[in-house]
């Protein structure tokens, strides 16, 4: 299934160390401009289903920590980087084209 890509927001819309959250269908996904890079995860934290974008972005560490229990997430690939989190959280693709940032949930 080739899902299809969903526009989040102008280029100039996400500056370094901002996030934002996008819809694709039912699924939040949570999209971070680390360093003038955009990245996408499912807006869910792996250990409890809450949301991350609640929680803190650290611009300068590429990290963003869940707010009920303080697990940290690596924003570029989604591994944990702390307890209570053992499992990823879902990274999705983003593409920037036209001045606009754009990701998908790929998954099947």
């Amino acid at each position: 299934m080739n899902a299809a890509w969903v526009r989040v927001c102008a280029t100039s819309e996400l500056l370094p160390g901002e996030s934002i959250v996008a819809w694709d269908g039912d699924t939040p996904i949570l999209v971070l401009n680390y360093d003038g890079d955009f990245y996408a995860l499912e807006d869910r934290c792996s250990h409890e289903d809450f949301e991350l974008s609640a929680g803190s972005f650290d611009g300068d560490e590429a990290t963003i920590e869940c707010v009920l229990h303080g697990a940290k997430f690596d924003v570029r690939d989604g591994r944990p980087l702390s307890a209570p989190a053992y499992t990823p959280v879902v990274k999705f693709p983003v593409k920037v084209e036209d001045d606009a940032v754009w990701t998908r949930d790929d998954r099947d």
